[in-house]
């Protein structure tokens, strides 16, 4: 028998142009699954078929595991210092092995044995072909649409097959059986069967691809897109960077009569693009991201990452943008949130957040409305500016001596002491089942304490604006932690 199975390596080997060795790794995986049967639970069993005189062995084998890690499978693992006692110099990730009575290939049967074994060279060539693929660097897909795969569009390639899941397409784009597609790869999830290549229309990663295709600067490092937003099918933005002076970047990505971005918006089914300049100062980054809205001005919130932009009635419908789609991809584009607004609105808000501010120096520095406004009108908005100013820059206040200074400064110190032990035994008041809760962080448990949130109920209870208010986390993060909370009131109703 062991020369028919030599036999028979050796047929398949040729028959399928595939390396002996591959043959026989397929051989010894048919002998171990074979042999598995024989046992009771989720046994490891290892064959070692020797190449020249198709003999082998079969061994039960063991893993080692951690001591502090338990036993997740008893059948094939070992503690380590079980494992000392019978091979002393043992080490976790190595296996112990047993030779156990080998499996005849009789027994398996000889085409049972031969569809094992075609199987895992169909796997190794599957492998093969989806290697020299990869190995090419190639970042977009291009094939054909071979057919329907529960709502995915199965892509092919030569012999490689790449997967388009619905949810990666453009949206009311049509593709029919044999149409040309082109897509970005995404990952290689080796575990999926028949198409393994993971591919995106919509991905804001397959726009940059085309452009760097479509402009050779982008290639030869003289242009760089910085960031890039996109509502798929509809309108995207990309931010672009020039390292020449002498290379425009906005006219070079248009190209000459609108050759390039055209060339990129007929790929991606009429996707509108506004190319923007990018900026170091995230200010002028957002203005220009907001085009072709004319801003008047803008307020930047460094501890909240947020901008509040003051739009004319004329420009507030632009800046915004159909079902607000202007502002959100100018958001996605610059990575803050923006805040677009009227002259009133953000005369009402500076009013509001001035009268917070009085309010709070009044009532926490003991001090009177005209010091307040003093602070106020210096540009002071929290006790911690106060507190922690530069000596020298608050006796640069032309209204306050340095005996002002120095009480004032003392008294803000002494307020956001009193602060902080306020908060830690408001933390403390906080139940385990919302400590416990994932997702939430001692920064966010803190907040939430702050205003008033001591249990799951009480988190499940809030609205989403609630929560970004007391938290200042994003809409989408605020929802999934609120949904998180109310987990508990839907468990076992099926």
């Amino acid at each position: 028998m062991n020369r028919e199975l030599l036999m028979l390596v050796e047929a398949i080997s040729r028959e399928k142009n595939v390396e002996r060795d591959v043959v026989l790794g397929a051989v010894e995986s048919a002998l171990a699954q074979a042999t598995k049967k024989l046992y009771q639970g989720e046994v490891d069993i290892r064959v070692s078929v020797d190449r020249d005189s198709g003999n082998y062995e079969t061994f039960r084998r063991w893993l080692v595991v951690p001591d502090d890690a338990g036993l997740q499978n008893p059948e094939a693992e070992e503690l380590l210092m079980d494992a000392k006692d019978r091979i002393p110099d043992i080490e976790v990730g190595e296996y112990i092995e047993e030779g156990v009575e080998s499996v005849p290939i009789g027994r398996i049967g000889a085409m049972a044995a031969k569809q094992v074994i075609l199987q895992k060279i169909r796997d190794a060539e599957r492998e093969m072909l989806l290697n020299d693929f990869m190995s090419r660097g190639e970042k977009i897909f291009t094939g054909t649409v071979k057919r329907m795969d529960k709502g995915d569009i199965i892509v092919e390639s030569g012999r490689v097959e790449g997967r388009l899941r619905r949810g990666e397409m453009i949206p009311k784009e049509n593709l029919r059986s044999g149409d040309r597609v082109r897509a970005m790869i995404m990952e290689v999830d080796l575990t999926l069967r028949g198409a393994p290549i993971i591919l995106s229309r919509s991905a804001p990663e397959f726009m940059i691809e085309l452009f760097r295709n479509e402009v050779p600067e982008i290639e030869q490092g003289l242009l760089e897109i910085k960031s890039c937003a996109r509502d798929p099918g509809s309108r995207a933005k990309i931010a672009v960077l020039s390292h020449d002076k002498r290379v425009d970047p906005i006219g070079t990505c248009v190209g000459v009569r609108g050759t390039r971005v055209n060339a990129v918006t007929n790929e991606l089914a009429g996707e509108r693009v506004d190319i923007v300049l990018w900026s170091e100062d995230p200010a002028q980054f957002v203005i220009g991201a907001l085009a072709p809205a004319n801003v008047s001005s803008i307020v930047v919130d460094e501890e909240k990452h947020a901008m509040d932009v003051v739009v004319d009635e004329e420009n507030l419908a632009i800046a915004i943008g159909r079902g607000g789609q202007n502002v959100r991809l100018a958001s996605d584009l610059t990575g803050w949130k923006i805040n677009i607004m009227d002259a009133a609105e953000s005369a009402q808000k500076q009013a509001n957040e001035t009268d917070t501010a009085r309010k709070l120096f009044m009532e926490k520095l003991d001090v009177d409305e005209e010091i307040a406004d003093i602070l106020i009108s210096e540009g002071f908005n929290s006790l911690e500016e106060v507190a922690y100013m530069p000596l020298q820059e608050m006796l640069e206040i032309e209204s306050f001596d340095e005996d002002t200074v120095n009480e004032l400064r003392a008294r803000a110190k002494d307020a956001l002491l009193t602060m902080e032990i306020a908060r830690e035994e408001s933390v403390e008041e906080v139940s385990q089942d919302l400590r416990d809760l994932e997702g939430l962080t001692p920064e966010l448990i803190a907040k939430l304490a702050e205003g008033g949130v001591h249990t799951r109920d009480d988190l499940a209870d809030l609205a989403i604006d609630e929560l970004t208010d007391l938290t200042g986390q994003s809409e989408e993060d605020a929802k999934a932690l609120i949904m998180k909370a109310r987990e508990h009131w839907f468990a076992g109703q099926e």
